[in-house]
């Protein structure tokens, strides 16, 4: 299961994201934070998935349950939403792209009281760039 979080403080402006990696059993297997400057909350949450997914591509991960407390980043990717801001559209299309390297995936939104972990790395990012 990947959750991922991604934060602005003030939109825009300084942000991080935040990744936790876990296995069936609930083993974290990979978890990080990280700056990503002055950017906006969408981009934020887009970056940090962007990173989870990597990771667990590069870990060898074939089906994956992706978390993620942005309603607009989980329904852009189940095609809900269209992308309409510009400056997301990379991000988005880069994400299919890795979403596409995994044998099953499962998108879910799930509320941001039950998403602490990423949260937390995800403000860990933005205390270390300040």
């Amino acid at each position: 299961m990947l959750w991922t979080d991604g934060g602005a403080r003030g939109n825009p402006g300084p942000a991080g994201a935040g990744f936790v990696l876990k296995s069936a059993a609930g083993e974290v297997l990979a978890a990080e934070g990280h700056f990503l400057g002055h950017t906006t909350n969408n981009v934020a949450e887009y970056r940090a998935l962007l990173l989870g997914l990597r990771s667990a591509l590069e870990l060898g991960v074939k089906r994956l349950e992706v978390r993620a407390d942005s309603e607009l980043l989980i329904k852009q990717l189940k095609g809900e939403y269209r992308v309409k801001n510009a400056g997301l559209r990379p991000l988005y299309e880069e994400a299919l792209v890795l979403l596409r390297g995994l044998e099953e995936v499962r998108l879910k939104h799930v509320r941001r009281e039950h998403n602490t972990e990423a949260d937390r790395l995800a403000n860990e990012g933005i205390d270390r760039g300040k």
